[in-house]
């Protein structure tokens, strides 16, 4: 029997944009949505990184600082997909969490998202089609210790992802969370020195027992399998998947 075709050409003349789409999550998923046909916008703060991930999908790069919130007020998205997937991470207890580094990472994780959406809707609107992919994280529906700028924001995220189901449904446009637990990322193996301090045991015992102790399956997410989801949330058979929270996170929300 052969093999499914995972990649099918479901997204054939539409245009996508993802965020953080240099590495990582991002990167995973801007070559799924280019494998199922999509003409792909990769933006990333890196310029090298940004260029690089779009010419292997034959796509293009958009150079932003979404930490840059007021730069985006005015801008319009002649985009069908929108996957806002950028994000980083600061780990410290909130008496010693830095002022300014909540607020860049709420910028980042929920001002900007935002602002893309309200510039991608208008022509999403007027085309009757739309899909906004937002890359939560199962923080955006438990909380952990020391991560209360990056919990906090995916909480916002997953109501304005709700906000934009409930708006964009009757204009063709559908809103989803996807909530990856942790996966093979850069910015995953960079908390890892962080979470060794944080929890005071050594970098070889973070894996075990801070990553992995909540999930069922005792391993790291792969960015593949969260790009497979994108996929097929973009696609024909989710046409009625919307407001709701997807999570790949190996168990773990389920206690």
């Amino acid at each position: 029997m052969s093999e499914p075709n995972a990649s099918a050409p479901t997204l054939q003349g539409r245009k996508a944009l993802v965020t953080g789409g240099a590495s990582g999550i991002g990167k995973a998923i801007a070559r799924e949505l280019a494998a199922r046909g999509a003409h792909v916008t990769v933006a990333d703060v890196s310029a090298d990184g940004a260029k690089a991930a779009a010419d292997e999908i034959g796509g293009d790069a958009w150079v932003v600082d979404l930490a840059d919130t007021t730069a985006l007020d005015e801008l319009t998205l002649d985009v069908d997909v929108l996957v806002n997937n950028a994000g980083i991470q600061h780990v410290r207890p909130i008496e010693e969490f830095d002022p300014d580094m909540f607020r860049t990472i709420h910028s980042i994780m929920l001002v900007a998202p935002f602002l893309l959406i309200r510039a991608a809707l208008p022509h999403m609107y007027a085309t009757g089609w739309g899909r906004v992919v937002n890359v939560s994280s199962v923080h955006g529906l438990v909380g952990s210790p020391y991560k209360s700028a990056y919990v906090s924001a995916k909480h916002g995220l997953e109501g304005l992802s709700k906000v934009t189901a409930l708006e964009g449904g009757p204009k063709g446009v559908t809103s989803v969370c996807v909530n990856p637990g942790y996966v093979r990322t850069p910015l995953v193996e960079k908390q890892i020195a962080d979470q060794a301090a944080a929890h005071g045991i050594g970098e070889d015992e973070v894996l075990e027992q801070v990553l992995l102790k909540e999930s069922a399956v005792k391993r790291l997410v792969e960015p593949a399998e969260v790009g497979s989801l994108v996929g097929w949330l973009t696609g024909p058979d989710a046409s009625m998947v919307s407001g709701a929270s997807w999570t790949v996170d190996g168990g773990w929300s389920a206690k």
